[in-house]
Order: structure tokens, then sequence, then C-alpha cells
């Protein structure tokens, strides 16, 4: 449990661009009675604001579902397929051509999503992989990422689930930046009729261990939360903490997103609602405070609750991928906004939209010792191209 202390909301600022907001300071926050969600968001707005300015940013992605088929099944998800539903895996010829759709319509992520270790579970996995001459799920998805890097001017980015060590470094030759919502940090979403109850990749230890063993690799990465699967908004602001405390020792967290469950018909979870956009706008607004100026903050703008304009003032500074092409497959029943109403939506707020590679720009000089080899130059060579078209149109 937290303590609870009065917080001098003077100090709040300071406190959050030095990294010094205690788990006091948090409870406090936590209680609407103390500070209103108004004078919170402004807060957090301002630490923005200290830290990335007036751009909000995006990925132009092409979204490669490179197999549906899943070890795990959760209580709220759409995207996991049984056999003969779907084909087991996408063949070569059908991720590169949707590859180089995408990059004919200036994407520059690729996003490799897709079940956990399928052929653990199903032998029409196993089957396919060594027909097709490959060990593993991972084996295929690292010639696959090859095949994007070297054929296409994409970025591959991966969100393959847990991983060991030598699967994140093999990725990491190929991959730009890659992947793993922590959700939540609840063991209880683990217990009979939880929505974990039979995704033992879910379990907050085994993730933490793949975040972990990413910052001992020095790869560029991507978590998060899900909110509103059954845990606290207590545990979910210890996922943050977690999170931070990740990133405090390695450095590698390049982005947090903060993404609200969507019920969705034929799962466990349809009856539950989502959360409410108060609720949300709170916890993203506590989650900027708690992380600091430096961090990039997202909130998926295609599935948020209630309008997405209203996080940019809740101190959020990147609206993740955008396809124009392929849909969310996650949550296809929610379509990306047309770039055009993200523009305006954006400029609305007194924001400038900007277009991003999916490894951020912090992350991109060798200096940072994150990338290097063929991947650092064609990052370097590719921010170079966009600061130009940047330029251009800003004149």
């Amino acid at each position: 449990m937290f303590i609870c202390n009065n917080v001098n909301h003077s100090t709040l600022f300071e406190k959050s661009v030095g990294q010094t907001v205690t788990l006091s300071d948090i409870e406090y926050l936590l209680d609407e009675n103390n500070i209103a969600l108004s004078e919170l968001m402004g807060f957090a707005s301002a630490v923005r604001d200290y830290g990335k300015g007036k751009v909000i940013t995006y990925s132009p992605k092409v979204f490669i579902p490179l197999t549906k088929l899943c070890r795990d099944t959760c209580g709220y998800c759409t995207f996991r397929k049984e056999p003969g539903e779907s084909n087991p895996y996408m063949s070569p010829e059908e991720v590169l051509c949707l590859a180089k759709s995408g990059e004919d319509l200036n994407c520059t992520e690729a996003l490799f999503t897709l079940g956990e270790l399928p052929e653990q579970k199903y032998v029409e996995a196993k089957q396919w992989l060594y027909e097709h001459g490959y060990k593993s799920t991972i084996e295929y998805l690292i010639e696959m990422s090859r095949m994007v890097f070297e054929k296409t001017n994409l970025f591959p980015h991966s969100n393959p689930g847990t991983l060991s060590r030598r699967e994140l470094k093999s990725l990491k030759t190929y991959n730009a930046s890659m992947g793993l919502m922590l959700e939540s940090i609840s063991p209880k979403l683990h217990n009979k009729h939880g929505p974990h109850e039979y995704a033992p990749s879910k379990r907050p230890s085994v993730r933490i261990k793949t975040i972990t063993l990413a910052g001992e690799e020095k790869i560029p990465f991507t978590t998060g939360l899900l909110i509103g699967i059954g845990d606290s908004f207590e545990e979910q602001i210890e996922g943050i903490l977690k999170i931070k405390e990740l990133n405090d020792k390695y450095g590698h967290i390049q982005e947090v997103i903060i993404q609200n469950f969507r019920p969705k018909t034929n799962t466990a979870l349809n009856d539950r609602p989502p959360p409410e956009e108060e609720y949300m706008l709170r916890l993203v607004s506590i989650a900027r405070l708690i992380l600091g100026p430096k961090m990039n903050l997202q909130v998926p703008p295609n599935i948020s609750v209630g309008k997405f304009g209203h996080y940019i003032n809740a101190g959020i500074n990147d609206w993740g991928g955008v396809s124009p092409i392929t849909i969310d497959h996650v949550n296809p029943e929610a379509p990306w906004p047309q770039l055009k109403k993200l523009k305006l939506e954006t400029e609305r707020y007194g924001f400038r939209l900007e277009p991003r590679l999916p490894i951020y720009r912090e992350y991109s000089d060798r200096s940072s010792g994150f990338v290097s080899g063929i991947m650092g130059d064609k990052i370097r060579d590719s921010y170079i191209n966009l600061n130009e078209t940047l330029n251009e149109s800003h004149d």
C-alpha cells in the first residue's frame, strides 16, 4: 500500500523533471479530491512540453501478422486463431509483397506481430516450419526480418512475445527496435477464470525477464500496460514504476504505451466494460509525471476511450504506428484515423504532427550504443532523408 502525504503542487513539475516523484506523491495524485483532473493534466502537459516540445510523432507502418497461431489463450484476444481458420504462416512472397506495398505508400516500419510459440501447441505449425526448413517460429521471423530489411526501405520492428537472450541477439541484427507489452504486473490475472489463466507467457516475471534481457543487449524497446483487464489502479501504477526501474537501469525503453482494453465478441471478457475516459486520462497523466520529460509516451488513437485528442492534454507525445494500407489486426474493429484527420486533430491542440522511424531519434545515433553496422547506416540515412522532407514541409 502507498502512504499518503500532502504534495506541494508548486514542486510537482520540478519533481517530475528531476525524476524524484515518490510513492507518497503518487498516492496523493490518485485521489481526485486532492488534485482535479484538469490540474493534473496541466502538470503532465508541462512536463511533456519541457522534454518534447510541441511535436507529436507517429510511425507510418505496414502491419505483418506473420502467424495468428498462438500457444496462449488470453481472455480478451481475437488475434489468435485455431488451425484451419487461417494459414499457419504467411509465406515469404506474401510478406515481401505486403512490405513493398507499404514502401510504395511511404511507410518506414514493418511491424511483425505474431502468436507466441505456436509450434509448442500445434502440429500444423511444427509441420509447416519443418517443410519450409525452419526449426522454430523465431527462426522464421529472423529470416523474414532479414528479407524485409535487405529488399525494402522498411525497418522491421518485431513483437514476437517472450524471448531468450540468443533470440533477442539474433533478431537485433535485422530489427531497428522490438517490443513486448508488460500488460500488467498483477499475478491474480492468472487465477482461475482470470484473463491470463491459459497464457503462461503473460506471467509478469517472464515478461520482465525478456524486457531485462533486451536492456542488457541494448535493444531499443517498446513496452506498456493494458488497462481494464482486472488489475487495480494501484497495480497499474506499480507496473509503470517497474518499467521506470528497468529503464533507469538500462536506458533502453524508448516508449511506453498506455493502452485501454476493448471488449470483443466471442471472448471471455466480452461483457467487461472498457475503462472510462477520466480514468485513462488520470492514469496517463500520472504516467507522464512518473516517467518524466524524456520518455516517449503513447496512446493509440484508434482504440482510445473518448476523443483521442484529449490525451495530448494528458502528456502524450506519440500516436504509435498508423498504417495507410493494413488494418490493426489486434483490434480489427477499430480503424486507424486517416493521416489528414490525425494531423488536423493534433494541430487543433497546438502541436505539429511528424513521422518517425520505429526507432526513435534519440536511439538512432551510433554514439547511443543502441545501433551499429549496416542497421546503423540505414537508420542514419533514413533520418537524414526524413529531416530533409520535414524541413521542406516547414518552409
